[in-house]
């Protein structure tokens, strides 16, 4: 047997975490073991914990409770295989816990990516099941491996925000919000409609008063807020609001500062997740409502032909890495004890917007 080892975070108090090893059973028809060479923490772990249960993110990779396995974004290396199309030494992009190593179940597989068929993941979103075959790719993406795990899902995110907002005309608004615009997926956004000529929409960024100057180097938005500032914010425009940080005051705040100008409250990430994130009923303006980056996909396939919209989004995930990889300082953390103390940071917003961090518990 193979031993793992997984850092585990407490379902019901996420700054309580677990280092526990175990053993893998031998691997069965079609099973793949490969080992975690390298995977990113960033406030969007954060936002799969916190919506974890309504979204299902606790469930890809199952664990004993109170306890669950957060995922993340990496790089991984098949060290074992049981799958005639799988060999050993490849290596793979996607969706793992914070763990030395996993076991995947290889289902349908394509030229350049597999999807997982564990049936226990056949009730979630397919997105998360499908693994690229990094192996072979050009040689412009191999050289970006640490971004790819760090921005290409956020800016992934970023893209399909941008595209829900542009497909419905920005709901006739002026201007978009983004609340905690120095998050990844929240200067993702502000870039892709800040460079889009055809969208004439202002971009307002809110964030904290330490997290101004960086979000002024990336030169995404028409204009910047610090919390506490709201009533800075033109109240006569129709706008947008696109929540990254989760703050269920800032959001009311924002609802009653613009009325019934707000033509659209579109709730995505939890940076600000120790906020209470409940919300009147009746508030003004528009409903506030969850963003599900999947349904979008799927509007879009059925559209655009399956496919085309994650190619569209992984091209502009690409086109932004590459633009910002100077700004992001990379820094290496090895091993679960050091993991945890990042993790904790990071629930408690004590992570630089500039920094991105990579973990590593294999050898």
């Amino acid at each position: 047997m193979t031993k793992i080892t997984q850092l585990q975070v407490n379902r019901s108090d996420y700054h309580a975490t677990r280092v526990v090893e175990q053993d893998i059973a031998d691997l069965m028809a079609d099973e793949i073991l490969v080992s975690i060479r390298k995977f990113a923490l960033t406030s969007n772990n954060v936002s799969y914990a916190v919506s974890g249960d309504m979204i299902g993110y606790w469930n890809y990779y199952p664990a004993e409770a109170p306890f669950g396995n957060v995922p993340v974004w990496g790089i991984a290396e098949v060290i074992q295989s049981r799958s005639p199309d799988i060999k050993i030494g490849e290596r793979l992009w996607g969706f793992f816990p914070m763990a030395s190593a996993t076991k995947l179940k290889v289902g349908v597989v394509a030229d350049d990516n597999f999807m997982d068929a564990s049936e226990y993941r056949s009730q979630l979103p397919a997105l998360y099941n499908q693994y690229r075959r990094t192996t072979n790719e050009p040689e412009f993406l191999s050289k970006l491996e640490d971004e790819r795990c760090l921005l290409f899902p956020l800016f992934i995110t970023s893209y399909l925000i941008y595209d829900y907002l542009k497909d419905n005309d920005f709901f006739g608004a002026k201007q978009v919000i983004i609340g905690s615009v120095s998050s990844k997926t929240g200067f993702g956004v502000a870039k892709l409609i800040h460079e889009d000529a055809d969208a004439q929409v202002e971009v307002v960024g809110m964030t904290s008063q330490h997290n101004v100057g960086f979000v002024e180097q990336l030169a995404c938005c028409d204009q910047i807020v610090v919390y506490g500032n709201e009533n800075q914010i033109n109240p006569n425009l129709n706008t947008a609001y696109v929540d990254m940080s989760g703050n269920g005051p800032l959001t009311q705040t924002l609802h009653h500062h613009l009325k019934e100008r707000m033509v659209d409250s579109c709730l995505v990430g939890a940076t600000h997740w120790k906020e209470d994130r409940k919300l009147d009923p009746a508030l003004p303006g528009a409903r506030p409502t969850f963003f599900f980056a999947p349904a979008q996909i799927s509007k879009r396939n059925k559209e655009w032909g399956v496919g085309v919209v994650f190619e569209k989004a992984t091209i502009a995930a690409a086109r932004m890495a590459h633009d910002i990889k100077d700004d992001i300082a990379i820094e290496r953390i090895a091993g679960p004890e050091s993991a945890a103390q990042i993790w904790k940071d990071m629930l408690d917003n004590k992570v630089a917007p500039n920094r991105g961090v990579m973990v590593s518990f294999s050898d």
